[in-house]
């Protein structure tokens, strides 16, 4: 991978699709018919962002989380988020160990590749803020000191959007540092019926059997790759546009951030990195729109179910993008 900033950017460019495709073809073996929701998890990795997948229980949200660190040859946590879940239990504690004297920080299960938040919204205020450092700044701070967490770093978390009972739903604060929020949806009716006539065991033997498609420093040179796919000032412009437009919809009362501005930017340039492409298109923005975007969105008006907001935040972003024209 490292021969990557060696060749010519056309070439450099084509070498970093074939190596996502690499990615994705791999993942595809275990999570079969659902090439978006591979794709989605993909870009906001090589954005250096994190993943919210809302959807019901049983369509693969684990699964795909696991599959997407052992295709990249990346260690995998998953924390399973309750109601007495402490901060402590996702970052680590400091312990006295008795030969020295000293206070030793062991590590909790936040230090890893990819880590699977399941059922994020089922633990507290409290608890949930201990992830925010960690997904803005990729460090935890505890006890006067700073640890870096090694990258690639990303967060995987999962959310029920059809329970309510006994959950805490996500502040603004934390809903606005993920990249992308998704859907898996269930699987097409051929799908499914392949799915029932397995073997139990066929799911879990496959991700068993699953080898790493890249290695952790090619994902961290095609993060670098993305970050250098070049946007227009017009390009930048409608961004800009976007997102203030937003912020004077009347049925908003939170609009779009910078944060969020630069999250869409950041998954467009990876958008135009799989399709061999080092400059972002309009449709790079347009297709990213809603995952990116409508989830960073506070409603005037509180409605009734985490679905319903969800639409309707959907709705005002794409009403936005039709009264905007597109550069170009």
């Amino acid at each position: 991978m490292g021969a990557m900033t060696r060749l010519v950017p056309a070439e450099r460019e084509r070498t970093a699709a074939e190596l996502v495709q690499r990615l994705e073809r791999n993942i595809a073996q275990v999570i079969r018919g659902k090439p978006a929701a591979i794709r989605h998890a993909v870009l906001a990795l090589l954005a250096r962002g994190h993943l919210l997948i809302e959807d019901v229980p049983g369509v693969g949200k684990t699964t795909l989380a696991r599959a997407l660190a052992l295709s990249m040859g990346g260690t995998f946590h998953r924390i399973q988020f309750t109601s007495d879940l402490l901060p402590s239990d996702i970052l680590g504690v400091s312990v006295l160990e008795p030969a020295s004297g000293q206070f030793v920080f062991r590590k909790g299960p936040l230090f890893a590749n990819v880590v699977l938040a399941d059922e994020i919204n089922r633990t507290t205020p409290r608890t949930q803020s201990a992830l925010l450092e960690a997904m803005n700044d990729s460090q935890v701070s505890l006890d006067g000191y700073t640890y870096r967490l090694e990258p690639p770093f990303m967060v995987v978390a999962t959310q029920n959007s059809e329970e309510h009972y006994g959950t805490y739903p996500l502040p603004e604060s934390q809903m606005d540092r993920f990249t992308l929020r998704m859907r898996i949806d269930y699987p097409s009716a051929e799908d499914e019926k392949g799915l029932i006539l397995e073997a139990p065991a066929v799911t879990e033997d496959a991700l068993a059997r699953l080898q790493p498609a890249l290695l952790l420093s090619e994902i961290i040179s095609l993060q670098d790759a993305a970050a250098r796919v070049r946007i227009s000032p017009e390009l930048a412009g409608y961004i800009v546009d976007v997102a203030r437009e937003t912020r004077r919809s009347p049925f908003l009362a939170l609009g779009l951030s910078p944060r969020g501005e630069l999250a869409w930017r950041n998954v467009a340039r990876a958008s135009a990195l799989v399709a061999g492409r080092d400059y972002v298109l309009p449709d790079d923005l347009k297709q990213l729109a809603l995952p990116a975007l409508a989830h960073r969105l506070v409603l005037a008006n509180q409605l009734d179910s985490t679905g319903r907001v969800r639409e309707e935040a959907e709705r005002v972003v794409k009403d936005v993008l039709n009264r905007l024209p597109v550069p170009g």
